[in-house]
Protein backbone atom coordinates (compact mmCIF):
# COMPACT_ATOMS: atom_id res chain seq x y z
CA UNK A 1 0.00 0.00 0.00
CA UNK A 2 1.07 3.55 -0.56
CA UNK A 3 0.87 5.56 2.59
CA UNK A 4 1.92 8.57 1.16
CA UNK A 5 -1.60 9.30 0.06
CA UNK A 6 -4.32 9.87 2.60
CA UNK A 7 -6.86 8.58 0.66
CA UNK A 8 -5.64 4.73 0.59
CA UNK A 9 -5.40 4.88 4.28
CA UNK A 10 -8.92 6.12 4.99
CA UNK A 11 -11.47 3.74 6.34
CA UNK A 12 -14.46 4.98 4.12
CA UNK A 13 -15.39 4.89 0.61
CA UNK A 14 -16.72 8.49 -1.06
CA UNK A 15 -19.40 8.45 -3.69
CA UNK A 16 -19.96 11.57 -5.53
CA UNK A 17 -24.03 12.54 -5.55
CA UNK A 18 -24.33 11.34 -9.29
CA UNK A 19 -21.97 8.11 -8.24
CA UNK A 20 -24.16 7.35 -5.10
CA UNK A 21 -28.06 8.31 -7.06
CA UNK A 22 -26.66 5.41 -9.55
CA UNK A 23 -27.48 3.15 -6.38
CA UNK A 24 -30.98 4.14 -6.52
CA UNK A 25 -31.35 1.26 -8.81
CA UNK A 26 -35.15 0.10 -9.59
CA UNK A 27 -35.73 1.42 -5.72
CA UNK A 28 -39.72 3.12 -6.32
CA UNK A 29 -40.20 6.87 -4.64
CA UNK A 30 -42.66 6.10 -2.27
CA UNK A 31 -43.23 9.63 -1.10
CA UNK A 32 -44.79 12.80 -2.89
CA UNK A 33 -43.64 16.13 -2.84
CA UNK A 34 -46.23 17.36 -0.39
CA UNK A 35 -44.86 14.45 1.83
CA UNK A 36 -41.09 15.81 1.28
CA UNK A 37 -42.09 18.95 2.32
CA UNK A 38 -43.89 18.06 5.40
CA UNK A 39 -41.28 16.05 6.72
CA UNK A 40 -38.73 19.28 6.57
CA UNK A 41 -37.81 20.22 9.85
CA UNK A 42 -37.58 23.74 10.65
CA UNK A 43 -35.66 25.89 8.10
CA UNK A 44 -34.25 22.69 5.94
CA UNK A 45 -34.25 22.23 2.58
CA UNK A 46 -35.28 19.09 0.73
CA UNK A 47 -36.65 17.98 -2.25
CA UNK A 48 -38.39 15.19 -4.02
CA UNK A 49 -35.07 15.15 -6.17
CA UNK A 50 -32.85 14.81 -3.31
CA UNK A 51 -34.77 12.29 -1.65
CA UNK A 52 -34.61 10.31 -5.11
CA UNK A 53 -30.49 10.69 -5.20
CA UNK A 54 -29.46 10.38 -1.83
CA UNK A 55 -32.49 9.34 0.09
CA UNK A 56 -33.54 5.80 -1.71
CA UNK A 57 -30.15 4.98 -2.56
CA UNK A 58 -29.64 5.05 1.85
CA UNK A 59 -32.99 3.03 2.20
CA UNK A 60 -32.23 0.73 0.19
CA UNK A 61 -28.79 -0.17 1.83
CA UNK A 62 -30.32 -0.07 5.27
CA UNK A 63 -33.39 -2.38 4.18
CA UNK A 64 -30.69 -4.89 2.95
CA UNK A 65 -28.53 -4.39 5.97
CA UNK A 66 -31.39 -5.14 8.02
CA UNK A 67 -32.21 -8.06 6.41
CA UNK A 68 -29.10 -9.33 6.48
CA UNK A 69 -28.38 -8.46 10.74
CA UNK A 70 -31.53 -10.37 11.29
CA UNK A 71 -30.59 -13.18 9.53
CA UNK A 72 -27.74 -13.06 11.72
CA UNK A 73 -29.01 -12.82 14.64
CA UNK A 74 -31.43 -16.14 13.43
CA UNK A 75 -28.29 -17.84 12.87
CA UNK A 76 -26.92 -17.06 16.16
CA UNK A 77 -30.51 -17.81 18.03
CA UNK A 78 -29.99 -21.63 16.24
CA UNK A 79 -26.67 -22.57 16.95
CA UNK A 80 -27.73 -21.40 21.01
CA UNK A 81 -30.93 -23.41 20.58
CA UNK A 82 -33.21 -20.38 21.63
CA UNK A 83 -36.61 -18.65 20.40
CA UNK A 84 -35.89 -15.40 20.98
CA UNK A 85 -37.66 -12.80 18.65
CA UNK A 86 -36.29 -10.48 16.15
CA UNK A 87 -34.11 -7.87 18.24
CA UNK A 88 -35.02 -4.23 16.81
CA UNK A 89 -32.13 -2.80 14.67
CA UNK A 90 -31.03 0.81 16.10
CA UNK A 91 -29.99 3.51 13.48
CA UNK A 92 -27.97 6.53 15.07
CA UNK A 93 -27.90 9.90 13.54
CA UNK A 94 -25.75 12.49 14.93
CA UNK A 95 -24.38 15.75 13.84
CA UNK A 96 -24.16 19.51 14.35
CA UNK A 97 -27.31 21.66 16.01
CA UNK A 98 -29.09 23.12 12.76
CA UNK A 99 -27.43 20.67 10.13
CA UNK A 100 -30.95 18.83 9.75
CA UNK A 101 -30.75 15.28 11.68
CA UNK A 102 -34.55 15.58 12.21
CA UNK A 103 -34.82 15.87 8.53
CA UNK A 104 -32.90 12.71 7.82
CA UNK A 105 -34.41 10.48 10.81
CA UNK A 106 -38.12 11.88 9.20
CA UNK A 107 -37.26 10.99 5.68
CA UNK A 108 -35.70 7.17 6.51
CA UNK A 109 -38.55 6.58 8.82
CA UNK A 110 -40.87 7.16 5.94
CA UNK A 111 -39.31 5.42 3.56
CA UNK A 112 -37.88 2.35 5.77
CA UNK A 113 -41.99 2.22 6.99
CA UNK A 114 -43.15 1.71 3.69
CA UNK A 115 -40.51 -0.77 2.02
CA UNK A 116 -42.13 -4.20 0.70
CA UNK A 117 -41.21 -5.55 4.16
CA UNK A 118 -43.23 -3.12 5.80
CA UNK A 119 -41.29 -2.80 8.88
CA UNK A 120 -42.59 -0.65 12.15
CA UNK A 121 -39.98 2.12 11.80
CA UNK A 122 -40.20 4.39 15.38
CA UNK A 123 -37.75 7.49 15.75
CA UNK A 124 -36.72 9.04 19.10
CA UNK A 125 -34.86 12.21 19.24
CA UNK A 126 -32.57 12.28 22.10
CA UNK A 127 -33.40 15.70 23.41
CA UNK A 128 -36.21 14.06 25.71
CA UNK A 129 -32.95 13.00 28.02
CA UNK A 130 -32.14 16.15 28.80
CA UNK A 131 -31.82 17.19 32.04
CA UNK A 132 -34.69 19.51 33.01
CA UNK A 133 -34.12 22.84 32.92
CA UNK A 134 -34.48 23.13 36.82
CA UNK A 135 -31.69 20.37 36.90
CA UNK A 136 -29.63 22.14 34.74
CA UNK A 137 -29.70 25.64 36.27
CA UNK A 138 -29.77 24.24 39.83
CA UNK A 139 -26.13 22.13 38.54
CA UNK A 140 -24.84 25.19 36.58
CA UNK A 141 -25.29 23.49 33.09
CA UNK A 142 -27.62 25.98 31.15
CA UNK A 143 -24.90 27.27 29.38
CA UNK A 144 -23.94 23.56 28.56
CA UNK A 145 -27.04 22.51 27.33
CA UNK A 146 -26.46 19.91 24.75
CA UNK A 147 -23.17 19.02 25.42
CA UNK A 148 -22.82 15.43 27.10
CA UNK A 149 -23.00 16.34 30.27
CA UNK A 150 -26.60 17.92 30.06
CA UNK A 151 -28.31 14.47 29.41
CA UNK A 152 -29.57 11.89 31.88
CA UNK A 153 -27.34 8.80 30.26
CA UNK A 154 -28.44 6.84 32.75
CA UNK A 155 -32.06 6.47 31.62
CA UNK A 156 -31.17 6.93 28.13
CA UNK A 157 -29.06 3.79 28.39
CA UNK A 158 -31.82 1.94 30.34
CA UNK A 159 -33.97 2.83 27.24
CA UNK A 160 -32.15 1.12 24.57
CA UNK A 161 -31.26 -1.50 26.96
CA UNK A 162 -34.55 -2.38 27.41
CA UNK A 163 -35.37 -1.79 23.70
CA UNK A 164 -32.47 -4.17 22.70
CA UNK A 165 -33.47 -6.66 25.03
CA UNK A 166 -37.41 -6.47 23.12
CA UNK A 167 -39.35 -5.36 26.04
CA UNK A 168 -42.86 -4.42 25.42
CA UNK A 169 -44.05 -0.24 25.54
CA UNK A 170 -40.29 1.11 26.62
CA UNK A 171 -41.33 5.08 27.02
CA UNK A 172 -39.24 8.01 26.10
CA UNK A 173 -39.52 11.18 27.74
CA UNK A 174 -40.45 14.46 25.09
CA UNK A 175 -38.75 17.25 24.86
CA UNK A 176 -40.74 20.80 23.42
CA UNK A 177 -38.71 23.29 21.09
CA UNK A 178 -41.47 25.67 21.93
CA UNK A 179 -40.83 24.90 25.85
CA UNK A 180 -36.93 24.42 25.67
CA UNK A 181 -37.98 21.80 27.92
CA UNK A 182 -38.86 18.59 29.00
CA UNK A 183 -42.31 18.02 28.97
CA UNK A 184 -42.80 16.92 32.57
CA UNK A 185 -45.40 13.28 32.27
CA UNK A 186 -45.17 12.47 28.60
CA UNK A 187 -43.34 10.05 26.73
CA UNK A 188 -43.26 8.37 23.51
CA UNK A 189 -43.92 4.74 23.53
CA UNK A 190 -41.53 2.22 21.18
CA UNK A 191 -42.81 -1.40 21.31
CA UNK A 192 -40.79 -3.49 19.85
CA UNK A 193 -40.32 -2.00 16.62
CA UNK A 194 -38.26 -3.56 13.37
CA UNK A 195 -36.60 -0.27 13.57
CA UNK A 196 -35.50 2.18 15.89
CA UNK A 197 -34.09 5.73 14.64
CA UNK A 198 -32.19 7.30 17.66
CA UNK A 199 -31.15 11.60 16.19
CA UNK A 200 -28.79 13.76 18.62
CA UNK A 201 -26.24 15.50 18.75
CA UNK A 202 -23.91 13.52 20.68
CA UNK A 203 -25.09 10.21 20.42
CA UNK A 204 -21.61 8.83 18.94
CA UNK A 205 -19.83 10.11 21.58
CA UNK A 206 -17.42 7.97 24.23
CA UNK A 207 -17.03 8.23 27.50
CA UNK A 208 -14.00 7.35 29.50
CA UNK A 209 -13.32 3.69 30.20
CA UNK A 210 -13.21 2.19 33.44
CA UNK A 211 -9.62 0.79 33.92
CA UNK A 212 -11.29 -2.12 36.18
CA UNK A 213 -13.24 -3.01 32.97
CA UNK A 214 -16.76 -1.99 34.30
CA UNK A 215 -16.93 1.28 32.15
CA UNK A 216 -20.37 2.11 31.26
CA UNK A 217 -21.72 1.50 27.84
CA UNK A 218 -21.56 3.88 25.02
CA UNK A 219 -25.16 5.11 23.66
CA UNK A 220 -23.48 3.66 20.53
CA UNK A 221 -22.96 0.28 21.67
CA UNK A 222 -26.42 -0.03 21.11
CA UNK A 223 -26.09 0.68 17.48
CA UNK A 224 -26.55 -1.51 14.54
CA UNK A 225 -25.98 1.41 12.35
CA UNK A 226 -24.79 5.21 12.78
CA UNK A 227 -25.01 7.80 10.52
CA UNK A 228 -23.22 11.17 10.79
CA UNK A 229 -24.36 14.30 9.02
CA UNK A 230 -21.70 17.37 8.69
CA UNK A 231 -21.31 20.66 6.78
CA UNK A 232 -18.72 23.39 6.96
CA UNK A 233 -18.46 25.50 10.20
CA UNK A 234 -19.43 28.90 8.46
CA UNK A 235 -22.46 26.99 6.92
CA UNK A 236 -24.06 25.65 10.06
CA UNK A 237 -23.24 29.02 11.80
CA UNK A 238 -25.32 30.85 8.58
CA UNK A 239 -28.42 28.20 8.95
CA UNK A 240 -28.46 28.52 12.41
CA UNK A 241 -28.44 32.57 12.16
CA UNK A 242 -31.20 32.47 9.42
CA UNK A 243 -33.26 29.93 11.72
CA UNK A 244 -32.70 31.90 14.63
CA UNK A 245 -34.26 34.76 12.43
CA UNK A 246 -36.88 32.94 11.31
CA UNK A 247 -38.05 31.57 14.49
CA UNK A 248 -38.27 35.47 15.86
CA UNK A 249 -40.87 36.61 13.85
CA UNK A 250 -43.29 33.00 14.26
CA UNK A 251 -42.51 30.79 17.28
CA UNK A 252 -41.31 33.54 19.75
CA UNK A 253 -43.79 35.45 19.44
CA UNK A 254 -46.16 32.94 21.45
CA UNK A 255 -45.75 33.90 25.08
CA UNK A 256 -45.27 30.18 26.00
CA UNK A 257 -41.61 30.11 24.02
CA UNK A 258 -39.21 29.85 26.27
CA UNK A 259 -37.14 32.96 23.72
CA UNK A 260 -40.76 34.90 24.36
CA UNK A 261 -38.63 37.88 25.97
CA UNK A 262 -36.19 38.36 23.00
CA UNK A 263 -39.42 38.35 20.27
CA UNK A 264 -39.62 41.69 20.26
CA UNK A 265 -35.87 42.53 20.28
CA UNK A 266 -34.29 44.55 17.16
CA UNK A 267 -33.03 42.18 14.48
CA UNK A 268 -29.52 43.69 14.94
CA UNK A 269 -29.51 42.79 18.28
CA UNK A 270 -31.43 38.93 17.57
CA UNK A 271 -28.47 38.72 15.29
CA UNK A 272 -25.85 39.33 18.08
CA UNK A 273 -27.63 37.27 20.27
CA UNK A 274 -27.63 34.61 18.21
CA UNK A 275 -24.32 35.05 17.67
CA UNK A 276 -22.85 34.67 21.26
CA UNK A 277 -25.52 31.29 21.52
CA UNK A 278 -23.55 30.32 18.31
CA UNK A 279 -20.16 31.19 19.55
CA UNK A 280 -20.66 30.30 23.52
CA UNK A 281 -22.20 27.01 22.70
CA UNK A 282 -22.88 25.57 20.07
CA UNK A 283 -19.95 26.00 17.75
CA UNK A 284 -17.98 25.35 21.11
CA UNK A 285 -19.87 21.42 21.45
CA UNK A 286 -19.29 21.24 17.52
CA UNK A 287 -15.39 21.40 18.14
CA UNK A 288 -15.32 19.34 21.21
CA UNK A 289 -17.75 16.91 21.61
CA UNK A 290 -19.51 16.11 18.09
CA UNK A 291 -17.28 16.62 15.13
CA UNK A 292 -14.82 14.28 17.25
CA UNK A 293 -17.26 11.67 16.79
CA UNK A 294 -17.32 11.56 12.85
CA UNK A 295 -15.27 9.00 12.77
CA UNK A 296 -16.29 6.58 14.56
CA UNK A 297 -20.35 6.50 12.17
CA UNK A 298 -20.64 3.88 9.64
CA UNK A 299 -21.42 6.82 6.92
CA UNK A 300 -21.21 10.27 6.52
CA UNK A 301 -23.11 13.02 4.64
CA UNK A 302 -21.70 15.83 3.58
CA UNK A 303 -24.08 19.11 2.84
CA UNK A 304 -22.82 22.05 0.62
CA UNK A 305 -24.51 25.29 1.20
CA UNK A 306 -27.66 24.80 -0.25
CA UNK A 307 -28.61 21.88 1.96
CA UNK A 308 -27.98 19.22 -0.67
CA UNK A 309 -25.96 16.59 -0.05
CA UNK A 310 -22.95 16.39 -2.60
CA UNK A 311 -21.14 13.03 -1.05
CA UNK A 312 -21.68 10.03 0.23
CA UNK A 313 -18.94 8.54 2.82
CA UNK A 314 -19.71 4.53 3.49
CA UNK A 315 -17.10 2.60 5.70
CA UNK A 316 -15.25 -0.19 4.23
CA UNK A 317 -13.52 -1.61 7.02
Amino acid sequence: MDTSNPSELSPYRVFSRAEWARLRADTPMTLSAEEVQELQAYNDRVDLEEVEAIYLPLARFLSMYVEATQALHATTNRFLGRSDGPIPFVIGIAGSVAVGKSTTARLLQALLARWPTSPTVDLVPTDGFLFPNAVLEAEGLMERKGFPESYDLKTLLAFLHDVKAGKREVEAPVYSHLTYDVIEGRTITVDRPDILILEGLNVLQTSRLSRESRGVPFVSDFFDYSIYIEADEEVLHRWYLDRFMRLKTTRFHDPRSYFHKYADLSDEDALAFANRLWERINLMNLRENIRPTRPRADLVLSKSGDHNIETVALRKI
